[in-house]
């Protein structure tokens, strides 16, 4: 049996001949830059994610960078990060100017707590990033409160966790009420890259807001500075070329319309692999309780990781690292003061990230757990 890492190939096979009409009529009307196309997918994405605005950008890099330059955090300012996310989320941080300041998470969840965003904390610090990582939300309960008492913007990094809930309030508090990923923070953030979970033929990102102002100074920064409503040559900002072509909307419009069933597909998936690990007692990365995952990897924790992947890559399955390095140990971000982040750098050395899909078969999930449990015992 041969069990590929991540498999596009087949839903997008559903999708083209849908894709390719809406196509030729782009064609048609040659409005490849904005336009129509642009606007219905932000319009229904800001629906998706329960927030009242969507700015399409290039990617979900820029789509944090543009966020925090808006809300006029640059040099000087120091932004809390996750020391275990993509680089992305730093390199967004440090093309404004301001400072990451890498913070430490739980060593079980692997997201930031309220206890690791305090220790990050200077008089410098403007912003905190959480990270729903692996598509598990951080949530409100565990950023809201410090971010209120230090008055720091929160942006959520939703980039892996299109559609994810969180409780509302603290699980200790009456309110069964949920949030959906990007909707609780300032803004929210996504990375439409063709792996995600709604992924565009290409690259691709959005902002997501209930801010009219803030989306709108976006939008502008986004579009070489323009504001919205004024000459096409009169440009207020110092901005950029980040914008959402119309083909990539067209697809991800598509998309969204299938997203929650294969979202739900993947909650199955992430079961049935949740019990075949438990069963040779093999710890998975697990979202918080109350949290419903959008479940864009399925992480396992193991020793001797290397030889086991060469194992499992023997028995014909694909495996992913998300990710081997953490940010702080980067070539990019390593100082002579750079901090020990326990948490963050032993999981680093222990996550294997498995074959994960919403179509992937129970025997394939059996046969991959079966073998990393030979693999294991092999070592």
């Amino acid at each position: 049996m041969r069990i590929p890492f991540n498999d596009l190939a087949t839903p997008h096979a559903s999708i083209v001949e849908d894709v390719v009409a809406e196509v030729r009529a782009l064609a048609g009307n040659s409005r490849f830059i904005g336009g129509p196309a642009v606007e219905a997918f932000e319009q229904d994405f800001a629906a998706y994610c329960r927030t009242t605005h969507a700015v399409g950008v290039a990617n979900g890099t820029d789509a944090i960078e543009l966020t925090l330059r808006a809300l006029g955090i640059g040099g000087g300012d120091e932004v809390l990060v996750p020391a275990n996310t993509f680089i992305a989320t730093a390199s967004a941080v440090a093309a404004t100017g301001a400072t990451p300041v890498f913070v430490d998470v739980d060593p079980v969840s692997l997201l930031v707590t309220p206890a690791s965003l305090e220790a990050g904390k200077t008089e410098r610090t403007a912003a905190v990033i959480p990270v729903h990582l692996y598509g598990h939300m951080v949530p409100p309960a565990d950023v809201l409160p410090f971010a209120a008492r230090h008055g720091l913007a929160v942006i959520e990094d939703s980039a892996q966790a299109h559609g994810a809930n969180a409780p509302a309030a603290a699980q200790n508090e009456a309110l069964d009420e949920k949030v959906r990923a990007g909707s609780y923070g300032v803004a929210g953030t996504f990375s439409f890259y063709p792996g995600k979970n709604l992924g565009a033929w290409g690259d691709g990102g959005a902002v997501v807001t209930d801010d009219a102002q803030l989306a709108s100074r976006i939008r502008s920064l986004a579009n070489h500075g323009r504001s919205e409503g004024t000459d096409h040559y009169e440009h207020r900002y110092i901005g950029r070329n980040s914008r959402l072509d119309a083909l990539q909307a067209t697809v991800l419009r598509r998309k969204l319309a299938d997203l929650d069933s294969a979202t739900g597909q993947r909650r199955r998936v992430a079961s049935v692999y949740a019990e075949a690990l438990a069963a040779h007692g093999i710890p998975l990365v697990a979202p918080l309780p109350g949290v419903d995952s959008a479940w864009h990897l399925l992480v396992a924790r193991v020793p001797g990781r290397e030889a086991v992947r060469r194992l499992l890559d023997e028995a014909g399955i694909g495996t992913g690292v998300h990710y081997p390095v953490p940010c702080h140990r980067q070539h990019a971000y390593a100082t002579d003061q750079t901090v020990s982040l326990p948490a963050a750098e032993q999981a680093a050395a222990e996550i294997l990230s498995l074959p994960f899909f919403p179509h992937l078969r129970d025997e394939e999930v059996a046969y991959v757990a079966d073998h990393l449990a030979k693999a294991i015992a092999a070592l």
